[in-house]
C-alpha cells in the first residue's frame, strides 16, 4: 500500500466562477505530473470553498519505477578499426553515457548495427521529489486572472495564507514566496479563525468541519438543496435553483445555512422576470414560487454563517432587496413613459462593435435579411417579420436592459405588449434572442425563428468578414454558439433554406465594412457552419465517416443534409453497401482529372458498356425522383442495382484505352454515375473493412 497525500492551498476568497475549472484543472494536472514521474497512485479527489483548494491522491507509491534508458550511438561500421579498437565515435558516444566501452552491446537494426548503452536508473524516493512538485503544481494552476501581493515574485488568482501539504502523515516541507507548508489548517474566517493540525483525510475532513468549514462541495451542494427545499416548503412555496445558481452558491460559502425573508407585494405587479432577474443575479437570491408557478413575495437567502440574531439578518437582507426592486421599479415606470418604437433612433448611439457599426446598422442589415427569407419560407410573414426586426434591439435603450442586461428581449417583450404591439411581435422579439445555451428552448414562432437565424447570421458574418474569427479556445463574441443557434433553429423548423445563399445575402449587406475577400470569407462562414453541423451530428452519435460523405458533397441544405445522414447510417447494413462503396471509389479515383463529357452509345463497343449505361438510365429517372423528394432510401436501394453492372464493366472493360474518343466516351460514362452518386453522398469518404 502507498500512502496518501493532502495538499490544501489556503487563501484570500476566490471569485465562486473561478473554483469549478481550478478544480478539474488540478486533477489533470497531478495525474499527468505523477505520469511524467513514473510515480503510481490511486484515487485523486478535488475540492474547493471560496478560501481553500484542496487535493488528496490516494495509495502514492513510495519511489519511482525503475527506468531502463536504451541510447542508440554510430554504426558498427565506424566504431571499430579492422584491428578491431574503438574508433573516437566508440569512446565519444561511451563517455557521453557515463559507461565504459565494454559495457556497450550491438543491436540489430533496420539500417544495420549500432552501439547502443542501456541503463537502469532507480527510481527516487517520492517524498524526495514531492516539494518540487507541489511548489511547481500550485504556481501552474491556469486562471483566467491572477495577481502579486506584498514584495513577492508569485503569482496566485489570491494571496495565499497557509499550506498543508501531508504525505503519509508527515508534512512534505517546502516553501512558496514567504510560506512555508505544514500539518494545520485554518476554521472559518468568522466562526472559527483558528489553525489547528491535522494528520490523515478522515482528521482533516472531521476537524474542518468543526470549525465550521465543509470542504466537500458536493456536500455543500446537497445541504443548500434540502435546506432551500424545506424553507420552500415552510412558506408554501417551489425555490427555483437553477443549476447555475446552485453552483454559483457552492462556491459561495464554507458553510451554507439558510434563512427567509420577503418583500412587498407590490412589486409582484412588475414582470416576473424582472423580479427573479433582480434576486439571483444581484443578490443569489433563490425566488420562491406557489404551486401555479407564480412568483410569491419571498425569497430564500444562503449564508456562509450561523446567525446570531436571525431577524436582524433577515431584516438586513430585505432592506436590500426592497432598495433592488425599487430600483427596478423606477426603471420600469420611466421606461414606460417612452413607447418602443421610438426608441430605435436611438440605437444610432449604441455601438454594436468598432468595424460593424452601431446596433442601427446592425437592424438595418438584417432587418433586409429577415425580409428575404420570409419571402422564401412564407411570404405571408413578411410584413410582421418586418416589425419584429424594427424592434428587436429597441430595449436595448432601456434604463432596464441597462441595469439587467440579460433582461434583452424580455424587456423588449414586456414593452411592446404595453404599448399595444401584436402578441406575436412582442413574443416574437423575445424569441428572437433564442437559443441562449446549447440545448435550451428555441423560438416556437416562424417570427421568432426567422429574425433569429437572420441576426446570429449578421453577427457571424460580420466579424468573418473584418477577420474576427474564432481560433482554438477563443470564441470572444460566441459565434460557435450562434452558428449552432442556427442550425438548431432549422432543423427544429425544417427549414428548407440555403446556407450558401443566406451567407452571401447576408455579406452583400455589410457593405464597405466587409473588409476581406468576399468569395473567401463566405467559403470560411460555410466551413464554419460545416465543422459546427459535423460535431454536433457526431456527438449525437451518427458515423463520423457517413457525416463527413454527406457534408462533403453539400452542407447548404442543413434540413436535407440530415435526412441524408440518416438514411446512409440505416443504409450501411445493407448487404451491397460495402461493395457499392468499394465500386464508387474505383469510379472516383480513375476520373479524378478528368472534366465534363457527354456519353455517346454509338461509341460502346462491349456488352459491358452498353449493360451500365442501361442500367444507369433506368436507375437514374427513380433515383432523381426519390432525391427531388428528399426520400433517400430506397434512392440508394436504386443505386445498389448499379453495383454488378459497375464490377462488370471494371471486370472487362479497359477504361484507359489508347483511342481517344473511346476513353474519354468511357469517362464521360463513369464520371455520370458517379455524380449520380454524389447527389447523395461523396463515398469516398466511407470507411470500409478491408
Amino acid at each position: 500500500m502507498g500512502k496518501d497525500l493532502i495538499l490544501e492551498i489556503g487563501t484570500e476568497e476566490i471569485p465562486a466562477a473561478f473554483l469549478p475549472k481550478a478544480m478539474r484543472d488540478m486533477d489533470e494536472m497531478i495525474r499527468k505530473e505523477f505520469l511524467s514521474r513514473r510515480i503510481r497512485h490511486g484515487e485523486v479527489v478535488t475540492m474547493a470553498t471560496p478560501r481553500r483548494l484542496c487535493l488528496h491522491v490516494a495509495d502514492i507509491s513510495e519511489k519511482q519505477e525503475d527506468q531502463i534508458v536504451v541510447k542508440l550511438g554510430p554504426a558498427k561500421s565506424v566504431s571499430f578499426d579492422d584491428r578491431g579498437n574503438p574508433s573516437k565515435a566508440a569512446v565519444g558516444f561511451a563517455k557521453s553515457q557515463g559507461v565504459n566501452i565494454s559495457e556497450l552491446k550491438t543491436v540489430a537494426t533496420e539500417k544495420g548495427e549500432y552501439l547502443s548503452s542501456r541503463k537502469e536508473i532507480p527510481g527516487e524516493e517520492t517524498k524526495t521529489l514531492l516539494p518540487a512538485i507541489l511548489s511547481e503544481f500550485i504556481t501552474s494552476i491556469p486562471f483566467k486572472k491572477t495577481m502579486r501581493w506584498s514584495d513577492l515574485e508569485i503569482r496566485f488568482v489570491r494571496p495565499i495564507r497557509w499550506i498543508l501539504a501531508l504525505y503519509g502523515g508527515r508534512t512534505a516541507p517546502f516553501k512558496l514566496g514567504n510560506i512555508e507548508s505544514g500539518n494545520k489548517t485554518c476554521g472559518h474566517r468568522f466562526m472559527s479563525p483558528t489553525y489547528f493540525e491535522v494528520g490523515d483525510m478522515d482528521e482533516y475532513l472531521t476537524k474542518t468541519r468543526e470549525n465550521f468549514v465543509i470542504v466537500d462541495h458536493q456536500e455543500r451542494k446537497r445541504i443548500i438543496v434540502e435546506e432551500t427545499q424545506k424553507a420552500a416548503k415552510s412558506l408554501s412555496g417551489r425555490a427555483l435553483l437553477n443549476d447555475k445558481l446552485l453552483e454559483t452558491l457552492t462556491f459561495l460559502v464554507e458553510y451554507p445555512t439558510v434563512l427567509t425573508g420577503s418583500f412587498d407585494r407590490e412589486y409582484l405587479k412588475l414582470p416576473q422576470e424582472v423580479l427573479i432577474t433582480s434576486m439571483i443575479s444581484h443578490q443569489k437570491y433563490v425566488p420562491l414560487v406557489d404551486e401555479k408557478g407564480k412568483l410569491m413575495p419571498h425569497f430564500i437567502v444562503v449564508n456562509n454563517t450561523l446567525a446570531r440574531d436571525p431577524t436582524l439578518v433577515r431584516r438586513g437582507n430585505e432592506k436590500v432587496i426592497r432598495a433592488r426592486l425599487a430600483d427596478a421599479k423606477f426603471f420600469f415606470d420611466e421606461d414606460r413613459k417612452i413607447p418602443l418604437v421610438q426608441r430605435i433612433e436611438n440605437l444610432r448611439y449604441v455601438v454594436f462593435h468598432t468595424l460593424l457599426g452601431t446596433s442601427y446598422d446592425k437592424v438595418q442589415r438584417f432587418r433586409k435579411l429577415a425580409a428575404y427569407m420570409a419571402e422564401q419560407i412564407n411570404p405571408v410573414l413578411t410584413e410582421t417579420v418586418d416589425r419584429v426586426s424594427l424592434l428587436a434591439k429597441a430595449d436595448l435603450d432601456t434604463q432596464m436592459v441597462g441595469e439587467f442586461a440579460e433582461l434583452q428581449g424580455v424587456m423588449g417583450r414586456e414593452y411592446a405588449l404595453l404599448a399595444g404591439e401584436n402578441p406575436v411581435v412582442a413574443k416574437a422579439i423575445y424569441e428572437h434572442y433564442l437559443p441562449v445555451a446549447a440545448g435550451s428552448d428555441l423560438p416556437e414562432t416562424d417570427e421568432g425563428a426567422i429574425v433569429s437565424i437572420a441576426d446570429k447570421m449578421d453577427t457571424i458574418v460580420g466579424f468573418f468578414g473584418v477577420n474576427l474569427i474564432p481560433t482554438g479556445d477563443t470564441d470572444p463574441y460566441a459565434l460557435r454558439r450562434q452558428a449552432l443557434g442556427i442550425i438548431n433553429i432549422i432543423l427544429h423548423k425544417r427549414y428548407s433554406l440555403l446556407l450558401e445563399e443566406m451567407v452571401g445575402k447576408s455579406l452583400s449587406l455589410l457593405g464597405d465594412k466587409l473588409k476581406r475577400p468576399f468569395e473567401e470569407t463566405k467559403a470560411d462562414v460555410l466551413g464554419f457552419f460545416k465543422g459546427r453541423l459535423e460535431n454536433q451530428l457526431i456527438s449525437q452519435g451518427h458515423p463520423y465517416d457517413v457525416v463527413d460523405a454527406v457534408l462533403t458533397s453539400g452542407v447548404s441544405d442543413i434540413v436535407r443534409s440530415v435526412k441524408k445522414i440518416e438514411a446512409l447510417k440505416t443504409f450501411k447494413s445493407h448487404a451491397d453497401f460495402e461493395p457499392l462503396v468499394i465500386a464508387f471509389k474505383r469510379v472516383g479515383n480513375i476520373i479524378r482529372d478528368f472534366k465534363e463529357g457527354s456519353v455517346d452509345p454509338a461509341l460502346f463497343e462491349t456488352d459491358e458498356e452498353k449493360n451500365l449505361y442501361d442500367a444507369f438510365l433506368k436507375r437514374k429517372e427513380r433515383v432523381l425522383t426519390y432525391t427531388n423528394s428528399d426520400d433517400y432510401r430506397p434512392a440508394l436501394i436504386e443505386l445498389a442495382h448499379l453495383r454488378k453492372p459497375v464490377d462488370d464493366f471494371f471486370d472487362s472493360v479497359l477504361v484507359m484505352t489508347e483511342d481517344e474518343k473511346t476513353r474519354h466516351n468511357r469517362l464521360s460514362l463513369l464520371r455520370e454515375i458517379f455524380m449520380l452518386f454524389h447527389r447523395i453522398a461523396d463515398f469516398s469518404k466511407i470507411v470500409v473493412e478491408s
